[in-house]
C-alpha cells in the first residue's frame, strides 16, 4: 500500500518499475474507514488505485525535457542562482543558460521561474 497526498508526488515518489509489488495507491486524505475496507479487500487479494490517481495516470503530460533540464529547473525551483548551479554541475553558467532557454521553449513559457513552477506542477521534478 502506498499513500501520497498528492497525485502529482506519484511521478516523484515511484523508486521502482511502476506496479512492481504495488497493490494500492490511496490518498493521505482516505478516512480510517475507507482505509480499512481497502486494505481488507487488497489482503484478500485484491487492488485499489484511488480514482483521482488514476484519473491523472491516464491523462497526465509526458515530460519533454532532457534530464539535465530537469535539473536545473530542480535548482531554478530550489532558488539556486545560475552560478552556483554551474558551479556545482561542473559546467560554464552559459551552458546552464542554454538548457535554460531549452526548457523555457519547449515548455512555452517565458520565465526559468515559470518553468521551474509548470515542471514542478506536472510533477516532472
Amino acid at each position: 500500500m502506498k499513500t501520497v497526498a498528492r497525485s502529482e508526488n506519484w511521478a516523484r515518489a515511484e523508486p521502482v518499475p511502476p506496479f512492481a509489488g504495488i497493490q494500492g495507491f490511496v490518498p493521505k486524505t482516505t478516512s480510517a474507514a475507507r482505509l480499512a475496507a481497502i486494505l481488507r479487500d487488497v489482503h484478500g487479494g485484491g487492488r485499489y488505485i484511488d480514482h483521482g490517481l488514476a484519473t491523472h495516470a491516464l491523462t497526465e503530460t509526458p515530460c519533454p525535457l532532457t534530464p539535465r533540464e530537469l535539473d536545473v529547473l530542480r535548482a531554478v525551483h530550489r532558488g539556486q542562482a545560475i552560478s552556483a548551479l554551474a558551479e556545482q554541475h561542473h559546467l560554464a553558467p552559459g551552458t546552464v543558460r542554454n538548457y535554460l532557454s531549452g526548457a523555457i521553449t519547449k515548455l512555452a513559457v517565458r520565465t526559468r521561474h515559470e518553468a521551474a513552477r509548470r515542471a514542478w506542477e506536472e510533477g516532472w521534478i
